[in-house]
């Protein structure tokens, strides 16, 4: 059972973890950042209060942070991939809000596709010159009233 909480300061390791994983075993994704820094961004959208954490068995498997209606994250772990984990944390998000607005990666197709199925719109595509990473991207939104 997927159980979700909001991230307290001592979680911040484990989301970090989250990202790095993502980073290390996605071959199109530059990394640009160390894993302590990776902890570091972490922490600091939790001391926001940003972090939804998704828990199975007591262990946290993915967060997604979310910054007044912009989602900035949505991460589960690598072995719980498929099994309801981004569904959960989109959800919860979902009841709290009116609208969301994302942004992800042109290459992150398996992304793009949980947004479209999930009620998101594409909005605009870039060339990817002013992300950090160097990659295009593409923006969603997803309002309730459009569902």
């Amino acid at each position: 059972m997927i159980a979700l909480r909001a991230a307290r300061s001592t979680d911040a390791g484990k989301v970090g973890a989250i990202l790095s994983e993502f980073v290390a075993t996605t071959e199109w994704m530059p990394q640009l950042h160390t894993g302590a820094e990776d902890i570091a961004h972490a922490g600091a959208m939790v001391a926001r209060g940003w972090v939804t954490l998704a828990e199975v068995d007591g262990d946290v498997v993915g967060f997604a942070a979310c910054n007044g209606v912009d989602l900035d994250a949505l991460y589960v772990s690598r072995a719980q991939r498929g099994q309801g984990v981004g569904t959960a944390l989109l959800q919860h998000l979902k009841q709290e809000h009116a609208m969301l607005k994302l942004w992800t990666f042109q290459a992150n197709r398996p992304a793009q596709d949980f947004y479209v199925k999930h009620g998101f719109i594409e909005q605009e595509r870039t060339d990817g010159a002013s992300t950090d990473e160097g990659l295009p991207d593409v923006r969603y939104q997803w309002r309730k009233e459009d569902q």
